[in-house]
């Protein structure tokens, strides 16, 4: 619940809170969110026009082990965006700097761990999923790969969170639509050469490292010296626990959300290489949604993190009553859009006929999750501005149980009840974090907690 450490440097910044500008930060950052699931889609589309349901399980498998090992560490784009905002809007231009030096610093080491635990964490992740044999083999192929990207997508982390917090969403989109176009072109040219599923992690490494280096490339055209920052104030020790601290609730309050989502997966593919391609398939239309919404989530990090540096009670509540507004109206747009199409799109992605069967059987479970978890998303670009990482954790905590409990609760119902089981926990994140809301508003803008 703790806000960034204060350390004046300039006079703090008028925060403007407007319909206009909550959509001009959003509409560059929901582009680039858009494009992102494209990373899994685009693999799982090259993939799945090859006819085989277990490659296409693998990509699926391979993806979730990455969107939680990687995702885990999302706390450096978290945790940095809402420090850099809050650095902003006090004015203190030095502390943005010394905010990306610490996370690109923690970046670092914790790719290289993962690295360096590749094998034991590998083992751990398949022993965990349960998946058959060929999918097994298959996904092995595509994590020993894409595991060497960690530093690299740790270190965009941490520059798309030091871009966003300074507002520069246009940057942002800049940034991931590069990586992005790039794993597509690299993802196509490698399983065209018939590298199969080891290419497509090939392009998805090659496309991180790129995406880093123009990142920084982008933040220096700023006049961004994260460099050259000091060793004293890269090791500040309260800064420094401040953010280790706020990044281990984050991680935390990750782990919770990914664990759902892990156990979605590993279900699904307890019950059948068929069912585990069509939840792939679904999960992927989910995502497009989800990212929608983002754009409006980041948003509210911007102008939330901005308006509580600047100590604007009123601007920063205003913030998160237009993003609320935004993400209902998108997330509702988005679950009629799923209804009216989704049948296309599962013909685009699979041409596996019982895939193409089951992923229908199951489409309104998933043409639903953007609607259920518009408040969701909205609260945690608000929260995450704020810097509420305690709050987050505690709060998603409590969701993953009501998750889970609904989970076993509706196992009978096989693939119906996961689904179910999905809705339910995005409704209530948001509901809990919407009624948590007031008493933390009230207390950020105390005179103890500035």
């Amino acid at each position: 619940m703790a806000t960034a450490i204060a350390d004046p440097a300039g006079a703090p910044r008028r925060i403007e809170a407007t319909h206009r500008r909550i959509v001009l930060l959003a509409l560059p950052m929901t582009l680039s969110h858009v494009t992102t699931p494209l990373l899994g889609l685009v693999d799982a589309t090259v993939i799945g026009r090859l006819g085989e349901a277990h490659l296409l399980g693998a990509v699926a498998i391979g993806g979730v082990i990455f969107d939680f090992l990687f995702w885990s560490f999302a706390a450096l784009r978290m945790g940095t965006a809402g420090l850099t905002a809050q650095a902003y809007g006090r004015g203190d231009d030095r502390e943005l700097d010394r905010v990306l030096a610490r996370a690109l610093a923690i970046a670092a080491v914790a790719g290289a761990i993962l690295v360096l635990l590749k094998w034991p964490i590998g083992l751990a992740a398949f022993a965990l999923v349960g998946a058959s044999d060929a999918v097994t083999q298959a996904a092995w192929a595509y994590y020993d790969v894409r595991i060497w990207s960690a530093p690299f997508a740790f270190a965009n982390f941490s520059i798309l969170g030091s871009v966003i917090g300074r507002g520069r969403t246009d940057l942002g989109l800049l940034l991931q639509v590069t990586i992005n176009l790039l794993n597509i072109v690299l993802t196509l040219i490698f399983v065209g050469l018939g590298l199969g599923v080891t290419g497509a992690a090939l392009g998805t490494l090659l496309a991180e490292a790129a995406g880093a280096g123009l990142g920084l490339l982008l933040l220096a055209r700023l006049g961004s010296r994260p460099f050259a920052v000091s060793r004293a104030d890269l090791l500040e020790r309260d800064k420094l626990l401040a953010m280790l601290g706020l990044n281990a609730d984050i991680v935390v309050r990750t782990v919770a959300l990914l664990l759902a989502f892990g156990i979605f997966s590993a279900y699904g593919a307890r019950q059948g290489d068929v069912t585990l391609a069509a939840n792939a398939v679904l999960y992927n239309l989910f995502l497009i949604g989800g990212y929608f919404l983002d754009g409006f989530a980041t948003a509210a990090e911007q102008l939330c993190g901005q308006a509580l540096g600047s100590r604007d009670a009123h601007g920063f509540r205003r913030a998160t009553g237009l993003a609320l507004f935004w993400c209902l109206v998108f997330g509702a747009g988005s679950s009629l859009a799923f209804f009216a199409f989704g049948h296309s799109f599962i013909d685009f992605v699979s041409t596996n006929a019982e895939v193409r069967a089951m992923a229908r059987d199951f489409l309104a479970f998933a043409a639903l999750t953007p609607v259920a978890g518009a408040a969701a998303f909205t609260f945690d670009g608000v929260y995450i501005g704020a810097t509420w990482g305690r709050a987050m954790r505690n709060l998603m905590i409590a969701a993953f149980a009501i998750f889970l409990a609904t989970f076993l609760a509706l196992l009978p119902l096989g693939n119906a009840g996961l689904w179910t089981a999905l809705l339910v926990f995005l409704a209530v994140r948001g509901i809990g974090q919407g009624l948590f809301f007031p008493r933390l508003a009230r207390a950020a803008f105390t005179p103890a907690a500035g």
